[in-house]
């Protein structure tokens, strides 16, 4: 499940006239960096919900081959886990990756979604979250989202709190994260807590980069990062 629905209202103006999943980072659109990186790892079949401007991320898309792509379109912004929960009947009854198609990250000694599914316990989990530590996070200077204990399940960062991780934006959840889920809009964060509570709530830190692209600001310090790192090609997506 990939979710480009939402507005990007921090990275006006660019985001008035594009939708933020197609805007470009170093030649390629931060979407199809995202779609290569499920390639990739195996996926097949995407599930992309689209909001505002989607007719645009439907015609970008409508040459590209693989993963093989189904639409979860939303007449109104159903927000995080509104747009799993509306899109729950075409993900099928097993443990599917979340991806955020506005996230950029550069894979460590193994690809991020690899290890993802390599550390999944179904039995244990309901949800498996990619963190990144804040301070090696480009662009970010946020107070952090999760905390993790020795067994790697994962508690938010509470009021008043400094957390050492920041979400990446990539996950495995299991379609019984949204079981009893409210209706309409609402944000994944309400899951996650719950299966927190419930202590199913899992995390493994990436070994890689991972980008906060966020504001017009945070977007050309990503691009110059990129060009930085690979001063050859910085389209390439290693």
């Amino acid at each position: 499940m990939v979710l480009a629905a939402g507005r990007g209202l921090r990275l006006r103006p660019i985001t008035e006239s594009r939708p933020k999943p197609l805007v470009e980072m170093a030649g390629r659109s931060l979407l199809d960096r995202v779609l290569d990186r499920l390639a990739a790892s195996g996926v097949a079949d995407c599930v992309i919900n689209t909001h505002h401007l989607g007719a645009m991320i439907h015609e970008h898309l409508t040459a590209r081959a693989t993963p093989r792509i189904r639409f979860s379109d939303e007449d109104a912004l159903l927000e995080t886990g509104g747009g799993v929960k509306h899109a729950l009947p075409l993900l099928g009854d097993g443990p599917f990756y979340i991806v955020n198609a506005d996230v950029l990250w550069l894979d460590g000694r193994r690809p991020a979604l690899e290890r993802l599914a390599r550390a999944w316990d179904e039995g244990a989990m309901d949800a498996l979250l990619l963190v990144h530590p804040t301070v090696r996070a480009y662009g970010y200077d946020g107070q952090g989202d999760f905390f993790l204990d020795p067994a790697g399940r994962a508690r938010r960062r509470r009021a008043g709190e400094v957390a050492p991780y920041v979400f990446t934006g990539i996950e495995i959840a299991h379609p019984r994260l949204f079981d009893g889920a409210p209706d309409g809009a609402f944000s994944i964060n309400l899951l996650f807590d719950r299966a927190e509570h419930a202590g199913r709530l899992a995390a493994i830190v990436h070994d890689g980069e991972w980008f906060h692209v966020g504001t017009p600001d945070s977007l050309a310090g990503a691009e110059a990062a990129l060009r930085d790192l690979f001063p050859g090609d910085p389209r390439r997506d290693p």
